[in-house]
């Protein structure tokens, strides 16, 4: 039966992670104002004045849409009980909600880079001043969702993958701005669809860690930051452990690290003692409050056991 310390332990982060979210969730609401304003401006631009450049950053804007909604209804998904079937809820919510905005994003790159293509090998007409003056008011925009975002709790996966979403267009318009002084000052057509081949890079580079983060959370990888040996190490440090195996530590979504493991005990040591030590430890220390930890007790005359990580 878990401890009184152990419920204040799991309480205190969970309210914590709350918190959290209602926070975020307040500056994903702003941000998604933000971005609904800029798509229609930049369909409407890239309509008129004929730049792929400014559809291709609508449809960026369109995914930061999509990925702002996706994270919204993730946070309050994963804010709800999962009852006695789940009992660790549905904070993976989250963590789907970003793996599907990195492929979402992957996706659009791709289908910009085709388009831009085709179009380089016969450049249209394109209003290099309409062009100019929507990709200035993109970029202002941009900027302001970005600073919107960057002010929430960045340990937030799900919020940083929005952040970048906002991040990669900001860079996105700021191309599109380029694209309108090359059409402007030197006629120069291809400088649409080379705009737009950039936007699809800054795409794809944003999409790298809003893939990899997702996928090491869902195959329970350690926590980016958390040495597993090196924690081993410290647990065995404390008085009366002789050894610690099974070791696992994983990520159940962001700012909720777990962790499980056998600790062995010497025979004349307080089991109770040596386990609230360790607890104690590995809060402190690691910032690892949901812990999982299994005594055992030390036959006398057994040699000092090490960490195994071989068998956890």
């Amino acid at each position: 039966m878990a401890s009184a310390g152990e419920h204040a332990h799991a309480h205190g982060m969970e309210g914590a992670v709350a918190v959290r979210r209602a926070q975020n969730r307040r500056r994903m609401r702003a941000a998604l104002a933000i971005n609904a304003g800029m798509l229609v401006v930049a369909v409407a631009g890239g309509i008129v004045f004929g730049s792929l450049a400014l559809l291709a950053d609508a449809g960026h804007v369109l995914s930061d849409l999509g990925a702002i909604l996706v994270g919204l209804a993730a946070a309050g998904f994963a804010a709800r009980g999962g009852g006695p079937r789940r009992t660790f809820g549905f904070h993976r919510g989250e963590v789907l909600a970003a793996l599907v905005n990195g492929i979402t994003l992957v996706v659009l790159a791709v289908l910009i880079v085709i388009a831009a293509i085709d179009r380089l090998s016969d450049p249209p007409e394109v209003e290099g001043a309409g062009v100019l003056a929507v990709g200035v008011l993109g970029l202002a925009g941009n900027a302001w969702a970005t600073v919107v975002l960057a002010r929430g709790e960045r340990a937030d996966i799900n919020l940083e993958a929005v952040l970048r979403h906002s991040a990669a267009d900001a860079l996105g318009s700021l191309a599109v701005v380029f694209s309108g002084i090359a059409l402007l000052a030197f006629g120069w057509r291809e400088a649409d669809p080379i705009a737009s081949l950039a936007i699809a890079g800054l795409i794809l580079a944003s999409s790298v860690r809003l893939v990899r983060e997702p996928l090491d959370v869902l195959m329970e990888s350690a926590p980016a930051g958390l040495d597993v040996e090196e924690i081993g190490q410290a647990m065995c440090g404390v008085e009366g452990v002789r050894g610690v195996h099974e070791l696992h530590v994983w990520t159940v979504t962001s700012g909720f690290e777990a962790l499980a493991a056998h600790v062995v005990a010497a025979p004349d040591a307080d089991r109770d003692r040596v386990r609230r030590e360790t607890e104690y430890l590995l809060q402190d220390r690691y910032g690892i409050e949901h812990t999982t930890l299994q005594m055992e007790e030390a036959v006398e005359g057994d040699e000092l056991l090490q960490v195994d990580l071989q068998r956890g």
